[in-house]
């Protein structure tokens, strides 16, 4: 294939030549997350309307239920980790841990806290 790239520009590299590390992931997981807040936000504004509408909440049965609470867990997580994500954003503008070995690290980072920080709020809720 590249015998016959004839562009003077590089041809943009393959999903198969990166290596996975840990910045991609939690940037990958920073889209993500961004994503399910947006979507969890909505439902949550619906369901107060609704709330204030009628006095109960719709679909209070799966509310209430394991489901509701790996959805709580999902959405608890989702802004735990964007939080944490815009303070490594901070970090990167104020020219810290830049190279690779730091930011691999404040990756893991964040991802483990907001793991962490899930499960103590969803400790106290259950």
């Amino acid at each position: 294939m590249s015998a016959q790239w004839n562009d003077k520009r590089p041809m943009a590299p393959h999903l198969q030549i990166w290596k996975w590390h840990p910045a991609m992931l939690s940037s990958i997981l920073h889209r993500v997350s961004s994503i399910v807040a947006y979507i969890g936000l909505i439902i949550v504004s619906f369901g107060i309307f609704y709330l204030s509408l009628k006095g109960s909440l719709p679909l209070e049965f799966i509310v209430f239920s394991p489901v509701g609470l790996v959805g709580f867990g999902i959405f608890i997580f989702s802004f735990m980790f964007m939080a944490l994500a815009q303070v490594r954003h901070a970090i990167w503008d104020k020219g810290f841990m830049m190279d690779p070995i730091k930011n691999n690290i404040l990756s893991y980072l964040i991802i483990i806290i907001s793991v962490i920080w899930t499960f103590c709020i969803l400790s106290m809720s259950v």
